[in-house]
């Protein structure tokens, strides 16, 4: 038997896949939602990320500053280890995404979330 999820935090980027899944997640388990956005440095493009997730139905919107462990434990080492797309291209969006899940886990537990930190993948 599952447990009913009581309150849930979404790694929110304001995009339409976040958006529908916030909605979602509302609908069909009836939980609360907060959504989770990691600041690397989106300066104002944050606020309407903010403005979105309230209005898809998010019950609060925690903005972490990670910009500083970002650059640190991400951009140094990958610059340092000439990570480069097709030997042109930094790896900017795709280093982005690890930085994100240990910020947000803590912010779930302090938020009174619940149970294991999960990934959606598609077809699960």
């Amino acid at each position: 038997m599952s447990k009913k999820a009581r309150k849930v935090v979404l790694a929110y980027s304001g995009g339409l896949d976040t958006s529908v899944i916030l909605r979602w997640l509302i609908e069909t388990y009836k939980c609360e939602v907060v959504a989770y956005c990691a600041d690397l440095g989106q300066g104002e493009e944050l606020i309407p990320v903010r403005e979105k997730a309230l209005r898809t139905g998010a019950s609060a919107v925690h903005i972490k500053d990670l910009r500083e462990e970002f650059v640190r434990d991400f951009i140094f080492p990958m610059l340092r280890a000439s990570a480069v797309y097709e030997g042109v291209y930094l790896m900017g969006t795709s280093i982005a995404r690890p930085s994100s899940p240990r910020p947000r886990w803590r912010s779930r537990a302090r938020r009174g979330g619940r149970g294991e930190p999960r990934r959606h993948r598609q077809g699960q």
